[in-house]
């Protein structure tokens, strides 16, 4: 089964080693929702061979450990033990089948990647769903790479649906003018900020936030059956709301789904609207954000390597009572995620995990994100998907999200652009949050932003 050994064994990287632990065992699942009925099972495993595998050699690698450190051993792969077909009954209604993937996906985010073999599966399931005739889960150990990596070795197995021989292309990531600060009062202020931010951060992995309707403070939760909910925003509509008040598109759907979340906390237990409430969110630390192709990531040096390049920032989730509308509160979450930009807390953070595992162990450090991450109240994660229309082996990519398993964190949102549109993935632990009333809530902050920006255009 193993291949040559003369190359010599290649280290997991220290995130890589974070993530696949006693304590963390962290994964991406990655959901491409088809426009008509998929019958791939006789070209599956020429594609995984001969498309998929190429991509990086860490899908044809096992995690091996030596003296305690961690390593990528190339072995020959069985293909037939990553594909999976699964088997629903017949002939029910796509609404039934929804409850089927919706299972399905909630055990998957809860099954650990078995030993011995490369962390990757893809499960097929060719039954029709409300939002697509058919659905393909990829399955990545976050091992393997980030957001970033996977996304990037997505799109390069895949094609535009127009036009092959064309490339895909990625919606702008230009900000909205900022003005210039003086370089001492904005050294100061990252400073402040820096030390701050910091000093939060280091308090999260002893205090645990206030149980509300969103956080139940469950052990092991990342065992725990969850439910999962999509919905699809205008990206169009979102960028008016950008443009009127001067921030990103982050920003906006950052604040969005605060306010949403408030609403629906407010909706559950009135007094929950008062309650301390953190949310992680995960940032690319790469030099450039646009994706560039997988030979470009393998180059030593780098400016957009392959890996694990990411950290994340701890916001406080603004309390409805401080405002009195909802601009306001978009307003204020865009200050406060303003000051984490100019904060390096961040990189602090990342900087005190490598002494962890320095001094102590990767599992020493695996402990300090499973506790920051348990102690919070929910984690936000989001990748830019191609404008155009993609198809994988001719058959039409009509919608794509993704989820994070093994996160020891009951409420977790994904969001991905993709064809003019913005999903938004919730997975939920089940029975404490409501899905259609959580997404109603969210329906209305949506519509309660845009009424307040039309107001602004017309004052």
């Amino acid at each position: 089964m193993e291949l040559e050994e003369l190359e010599g064994l290649e280290p997991v990287s220290p995130n890589g080693q974070y993530f696949s632990s006693d304590a963390l065992s962290l994964s991406i699942l990655a959901v491409l929702e088809f426009e008509i009925p998929i019958d791939l099972e006789s070209q599956a495993m020429f594609l995984l061979k001969n498309v998929f595998l190429p991509i990086s050699p860490r899908f044809s690698s096992i995690m091996v450990e030596n003296n305690g450190k961690k390593e990528w051993k190339r072995v020959e792969v069985k293909l037939e033990d990553h594909l999976h077909i699964p088997t629903f009954p017949s002939n029910l209604s796509p609404k039934s089948y929804d409850k089927y993937i919706d299972d399905y996906l909630s055990k998957l985010s809860t099954e650990r990647f078995p030993q011995g073999k490369p962390l990757w599966e893809v499960h097929i399931i060719n039954y029709p769903t409300s939002n697509a005739a058919g659905n393909i889960i990829i399955k990545f150990h976050h091992a393997l790479g980030d957001g970033y990596s996977l996304m990037g070795a997505l799109i390069s197995s895949l094609q535009r649906a127009d036009d092959p021989s064309l490339p895909l292309t990625f919606p702008s990531q230009q900000r909205s003018g900022s003005k210039k600060e003086n370089f001492v009062t904005k050294t100061f202020s990252v400073v402040c900020n820096t030390i701050s931010d910091f000093w939060s951060a280091s308090l999260k992995i002893m205090k645990e936030d206030d149980l509300t309707p969103i956080k139940s403070g469950n052990d092991a939760i990342e065992f725990r059956p969850s439910t999962v909910s999509t919905m699809t925003f205008s990206l169009d509509q979102i960028k008016s709301i950008k443009n009127k008040l001067g921030m990103t598109v982050n920003d906006v759907l950052t604040g969005m789904i605060f306010f949403g979340t408030r609403l629906y906390m407010q909706e559950i237990n009135q007094s929950s609207s008062k309650t301390d409430c953190t949310s992680l969110m995960l940032i690319n630390t790469r030099l450039i954000g646009d994706y560039v192709s997988i030979e470009e990531m393998m180059k030593p040096n780098s400016k957009t390597p392959w890996g694990n390049r990411f950290t994340w920032v701890q916001i406080s989730v603004p309390k409805l009572t401080q405002f009195s509308n909802a601009l306001d509160f978009i307003r204020n979450t865009h200050k406060i995620i303003k000051k984490k930009r100019s904060s390096l807390a961040a990189y602090l953070s990342s900087g005190l995990l490598q002494i962890l595992n320095k001094f102590g162990s990767h599992e020493a450090s695996s402990r300090y994100i499973h506790n920051t991450v348990k102690n919070s109240s929910m984690v936000i994660s989001n990748m830019i998907g191609p404008v155009e229309k993609m198809s994988l082996a001719n058959y039409p990519i009509k919608g794509l999200y993704f989820l994070m398993g093994g996160i020891p964190q009951g409420f977790q949102i994904t969001i991905v652009s993709y064809m003019g549109k913005v999903r938004l993935a919730f997975k939920m632990e089940k029975g404490l949050i409501d899905p259609q009333k959580f997404e109603s809530c969210m329906q209305n902050a949506l519509e309660m932003i845009l009424k307040d920006s039309d107001l602004m255009r017309n004052t």
